[in-house]
């Protein structure tokens, strides 16, 4: 490692300024801090705040909170694959592996270049170093879009994302929206066939088998409503045949979509793969507890609230269900804790988080025409965050003024 390090050390001089590639600095910069320390130190005089936390080992903190989302992914691609066509398997079988690799990593690839692309021109034409914003981004959007999704709309929408959701803003730290979820927003509206229903089904290369459906939880409980009957029922009627791949249970059964072996985007199945990024997050000190427990919270109460009146079926829908039904979990623990995005006041956090709850069951049950609501939730809140943090640090001077005496 030490002989590369020199071989860039020697060439340094031409990305400098006042050589030949002195525009490619930021470029070159990058490249060699990603594979080895800085050689610039803090300076000897003034007072220095010294933290082994940087920006770029927070994002890479966030990137490993996602990787139990992303193997599972991996592993239930091949799983529900399998299942369609009528195959018996294991669900951690190294068939499932390699067919559910195949079809994942090309995704990462291409959001990793199309972003990393960009990042690269704007950091050339607005001569700043290249952030590392773009390392969780650019993990987050495979793992919200189903795995049958074009490859060209997994780059389009990455670009989308990143040009609209963060550089016309001024760049990482300076969005107003998150960015993965701008991207994921462009998808559903331009291309809504592709990004939601029945997302298996067209991985087999051949007929389904009778007994199986490629529907996610949520459209399954869109039609259910739709046509007045229980959702709870259609759920345990679709797929009815199939048995869940942990434990004896039903495939479409509260406790198969809490472990997450059922159809859906990559990352989002699994309940409990989130939770465990939650941990690891939280731990870390990188994601806010308040957030995410809100978010849960917010969205068990408004169920809550639904089945008190039981208007509609989807009103009925156990409080309970909401939690692991759809992107609640992924969005809450990973989208929602964005720091740049999120309210950033103590108080502010719990009141961002129990909105991005409750309007994600608002959203789902009084226009289920949009059952992901997830992501309108967590775009609208992004937007009243700052105005949230505005009025709780009012609130705060105006209880301090009170107590003040002169």
């Amino acid at each position: 490692m030490k002989f590369l390090h020199n071989i860039l050390e020697k060439q340094k001089p031409m990305f400098e300024k006042g050589g030949k590639l002195e525009k490619f600095y930021y470029l070159f910069e990058a490249g060699e801090t990603f594979m080895f320390s800085p050689a610039s130190t803090a300076g000897n005089k003034g007072a220095q705040i010294r933290d082994a936390v940087d920006l770029k080992r927070m994002m890479m903190t966030v990137v490993i909170a996602m990787i139990p989302c992303l193997i599972w992914g991996i592993f239930n691609v091949g799983y529900q694959h399998h299942v369609a066509i009528g195959e018996q398997t294991s669900f951690f079988s190294v068939d499932n592996l390699l067919f559910g690799a195949r079809w994942v990593l090309p995704i990462v690839l291409v959001a990793y270049a199309a972003g990393g692309i960009i990042e690269a021109v704007f950091a050339v034409v607005r001569k700043h170093p290249i952030n590392e914003g773009f390392l969780v981004t650019g993990m987050l959007i495979p793992l919200i879009v189903p795995p049958t999704i074009p490859l060209w709309q997994v780059a389009l929408a990455t670009i989308f994302g990143v040009v609209v959701g963060k550089e016309i803003f001024g760049g990482t730290g300076m969005n107003v929206l998150n960015v993965a979820m701008t991207a994921r927003a462009f998808l559903y509206f331009a291309y809504p066939s592709q990004i939601s229903g029945e997302v298996w089904t067209q991985l087999a290369g051949e007929t389904p088998i009778d007994a199986y459906s490629g529907a996610t939880a949520l459209s399954v409980a869109y039609d259910s409503s739709n046509v007045g009957n229980a959702v709870t029922a259609g759920l345990a009627n679709v797929n009815s045949a199939l048995a869940a791949p942990f434990g004896d249970f039903s495939f479409f059964s509260f406790e198969n979509m809490l472990i997450g072996g059922i159809p859906g985007s990559i990352g989002e199945t699994s309940t409990l793969m989130a939770l465990l990024g939650a941990i690891i997050l939280v731990v870390t000190g990188v994601g806010s507890w308040k957030i995410i427990v809100s978010a849960f919270a917010g969205a068990f109460l408004m169920g809550t609230v639904f089945n008190m009146v039981g208007a509609n079926e989807f009103m009925n829908v156990p409080a309970q269900y909401h939690l692991v039904m759809g992107g609640l979990a992924f969005g809450a623990v990973f989208m929602a804790t964005d720091p740049v995005s999120a309210s950033q006041t103590e108080t502010g956090k719990w009141i961002y988080g129990l909105l991005i709850g409750a309007l994600t069951v608002l959203i789902r049950v009084v226009n289920p025409a949009y059952p992901e609501g997830i992501m309108l939730a967590v775009l609208l809140m992004n937007v009243f965050a700052p105005l949230i943090d505005f009025y709780v640090v009012q609130a705060n001077k105006k209880r301090r003024l009170a107590r003040a005496t002169v």
